[in-house]
C-alpha cells in the first residue's frame, strides 16, 4: 500500500500486514503513521490525497468556530484509534481559502472522505466519536 510521508511527501510502499507496526519512511526516517492529523496546505494537499491509497479524512475547519473547537480532540482521538486505516488531515479554511472553494465548503467544519484523490463521502457539523467512528465505517 502506498502511504505519504507526512514530512517529505514521499511514497512509501508498505505491506497492509506492516501497517500496524510503525513503518517509517525511507527517505526521511519519519513515522508515517503516528495517529496524528496533519495540516495540510494547498501546496500539498493534491498530491497527498491522490497518492495515498489509504482513504484520507479532511476536516476543513477555522480557529474562530466554536463548533470546530469541539470536534478537534474528537477528531485527533478517533484519527489515532484509526490510524492503520485512515490518514487523517486538516485544512484551516481561513488560512486555505482556495482549497475551501475548490471543495465547495460552505459550513464547517465539514469532514469529507477521498479516495484515489477523489472525494467520496462529506458531513457538515460536530460528531461525537461515536458517531465520527461509524461515520468512518461506512468507508
Amino acid at each position: 500500500m502506498n502511504v505519504v510521508c507526512p514530512a517529505c511527501q514521499a511514497i512509501n510502499r508498505v505491506p497492509e500486514e506492516r501497517l500496524g507496526q510503525n513503518p517509517k519512511c525511507g527517505k526521511c526516517g519519519v513515522p508515517l503513521l503516528d495517529g496524528k492529523p496533519l495540516e495540510l496546505t494547498a501546496a500539498n494537499f493534491g498530491r497527498f490525497v491522490a497518492k495515498s491509497e489509504m482513504p484520507v479524512v479532511a476536516d476543513f475547519w477555522a480557529p474562530w468556530c466554536g463548533p470546530c473547537k469541539m470536534m478537534a480532540p474528537v477528531f485527533s482521538q478517533v484519527a489515532a484509534e484509526f490510524r492503520t486505516r485512515f490518514r487523517f488531515v486538516k485544512v484551516n479554511t481561513e488560512v486555505e481559502q482556495a482549497l475551501a472553494q475548490q471543495f465547495a465548503i460552505r459550513s464547517i467544519p465539514t469532514l469529507a472522505v477521498f479516495r484515489n484523490g477523489a472525494e467520496v463521502d462529506r458531513v457538515a457539523g460536530v460528531m461525537d466519536a461515536g458517531k465520527l467512528r461509524n461515520w468512518l465505517l461506512r468507508h
